[in-house]
């Protein structure tokens, strides 16, 4: 029992020494194709702060990308992005041209917009698309692509792990981009830490009940698999809620904002495992802020601005990834817990240690997200 306590309080140490990297939304960008004929018009969306990762765009080391920096540099974007992207038709290359640079605003920053069209010889049937962004310095980066042909809408993530797609444009698969966005959903919970570590401070107590003052184990199994259920199932449907809403765009609020009142939100579900207000129910703090969560969630898909009947499919696909994700959270969380809850390691290093922990590096989330400074990279 001491062993498994040990080892529940290292993963959790390396998932709070880890969380810094994944603490604001993961990289993506987010290609448009229009086929019509054989030429296809593109529109390549590039968050401008990778761009400058990989390039270099802030000519003056100002912290700053101005207009005018980029504009210096839209043969080099070009050059950089259209080099990582192949489009093939039915039997032959089709060949990309640049047509026009933009800056454009999304949910997490400013995007460099290139506007391109590829010229195919031959009218394409079957689109095959190689896609390598940034997955040479960053394997957590992705694709949202969406394919606009009179056959329908198509869309697929690409990722260093399938970084070519084939779409087949005489007929539209809603599973396949069902199984997509499942698998999306899925990734970003895992890559999630703010909203792994506010996951794991609700579950920290479930296998104690608080008791002259201090934390004791459940008698048995049933009360805390009850205050699990409660608490994710608490979460999932608040969560679900406003990822619908701001998916669909029918609720708009400010990136900043949200990621601001995430880490908020898990600085004080670990400060309450130190002071406990909320003794029981205590699923209503999982879906007060679990409305929060969903907001952050749903970044991604607004940002790809898909038609209706294809935002349908990728929300729910998504949101089942984004459950599926939980659940392998919980079913191995929660075994290990009730089995060492009675230990010395669980009570102290894992709910109280643990919980200390999570919330200093929640608190240093938060002061980076409201104030928009990078405090990590002298605090790691």
């Amino acid at each position: 029992m001491k062993q498994w306590g040990v080892s529940l309080c290292s993963l959790m140490f390396l998932v709070v020494c880890s969380g810094e990297t994944f603490a604001h939304k993961p990289s993506d960008s987010y290609l448009r194709l229009t086929v019509d004929g054989n030429t296809i018009q593109g529109q390549w969306d590039i968050a401008l702060r990778d761009l400058d990762h990989a390039i270099g765009l802030d000519g003056n080391d100002d912290g700053t990308i101005t207009w005018g920096e980029v504009r210096a540099q839209h043969d080099a974007i070009a050059s950089y992005a259209l080099s990582r992207l192949q489009l093939n038709g039915t039997d032959s290359q089709c060949w990309n041209h640049m047509q026009s640079h933009l800056v454009d605003h999304h949910s997490d920053g400013s995007y460099a917009v290139l506007q391109f069209s590829a010229h195919c010889p031959t009218i394409p049937t079957i689109l095959n698309i190689r896609y390598g962004l940034f997955f040479d310095i960053d394997p957590l980066h992705r694709g949202l692509l969406q394919v606009t042909h009179q056959s329908g809408t198509h869309t697929a993530v690409l990722s260093p792990e399938q970084p070519t797609v084939q779409l087949d444009l005489t007929t539209n698969s809603s599973w396949r981009e069902f199984l997509e966005f499942g698998r999306e959903g899925v990734w970003h919970i895992w890559i999630g830490y703010d909203h792994i570590l506010f996951l794991i401070s609700l579950l920290l107590p479930a296998v104690l009940w608080w008791k002259a003052g201090q934390w004791q184990a459940v008698e048995s199994f049933r009360p805390a698999l009850h205050e699990v259920l409660s608490i994710i199932t608490a979460f999932t449907l608040a969560h679900s809620i406003t990822l619908s809403l701001a998916a669909l765009e029918l609720v708009t609020l400010s990136s900043q904002w949200v990621e601001s009142v995430i880490a908020g939100s898990v600085v004080l579900a670990a400060l309450h495992n130190l002071f406990p207000i909320i003794q029981v129910r205590r699923w209503i703090v999982g879906f007060v802020f679990g409305l929060v969560h969903g907001f952050g969630f749903a970044s991604v898909l607004a940002d790809l601005r898909l038609p209706t009947s294809s935002m349908f499919v990728a929300l729910a696909g998504f949101n089942l990834g984004v459950e599926a994700g939980q659940l392998a959270i919980v079913v191995v969380f929660l075994p290990l817990a009730y089995a060492i809850r009675h230990s010395w390691s669980y009570r102290c290093l894992a709910v109280q240690f643990g919980s200390v922990c999570i919330a200093g590096v929640a608190f240093i989330w938060f002061i980076e997200r409201s104030l928009d400074l990078q405090l990590t990279n002298w605090l790691w």
